[in-house]
């Protein structure tokens, strides 16, 4: 039995989703990493399958709707044309990998950016909320980190001197909301800050 032989229907598409959204560098262990994401994410999100999470959730992985030419290749391909394309052939042993709970290359990340988190720096939505890359092997665009002390805080009621006065109580406060696991080929993985999930109560997959 090949790597590409008797593809099931979940397995096509996460390679898909995997080949379509890593780059053009075609490597392994860029797409086994984006396929990891995906498999963490059903896992969390409690979907039963890679299709049911990304039908209903459209805005997490646009390579479905967004006529990526990659993806719909893959999914067009039949098992020999696969076999024939070590791209391909990477693509699916990706999907596989992460099905199995193989090598996560993403180390535990829940989210990715390709080359727009460079080219789009000011207005990327993750950089505004704040960025910090944790190792500078990960930083393979050269970007900078965005974050800053933020503190929130909470109104109260207190009794000061007899009479009840409205403060603002600190809850907790954080530097970043971002921070980078991995750079793998043209993508950087991240998870979220500990300080920020722990002060606003954040799900780690959200």
């Amino acid at each position: 039995m090949t790597e590409t032989s008797k593809l099931t229907s979940e397995v096509r598409l996460l390679a898909a989703i995997a080949y379509g959204e890593s780059s053009t560098q075609d490597k392994y262990e860029e797409m086994a990493a984006l396929a990891s994401v995906m498999v963490r994410q059903i896992k969390a999100r409690r979907y039963s399958t890679i299709d049911a999470f990304t039908s209903k959730d459209k805005n997490f992985s646009f390579v479905r709707t967004d006529g990526n030419a990659r993806y719909a290749m893959l999914m067009k391909a039949t098992e020999k044309g696969i076999e024939k394309s070590p791209a391909m052939s990477n693509a699916v042993k990706a999907a596989r990998n992460a099905f199995s709970g193989g090598t996560d290359y993403s180390n535990g990340a829940y989210f990715w950016d390709g080359a727009d988190i460079k080219s789009n720096y000011k207005n990327h939505a993750k950089v505004r909320s704040g960025i910090h890359i944790t190792d500078p092997a990960h930083n393979i665009y050269g970007i900078s980190d965005s974050g800053k002390t933020r503190i929130l805080y909470k109104t109260v009621k207190k009794k000061v001197d007899g009479h009840v006065k409205i403060v603002q109580e600190e809850i907790g406060r954080y530097s970043w909301v971002y921070e980078s696991s991995a750079g793998v080929g043209g993508t950087i993985f991240w998870r979220y800050g500990r300080d920020w999930a722990t002060v606003t109560r954040a799900k780690e997959y959200k």
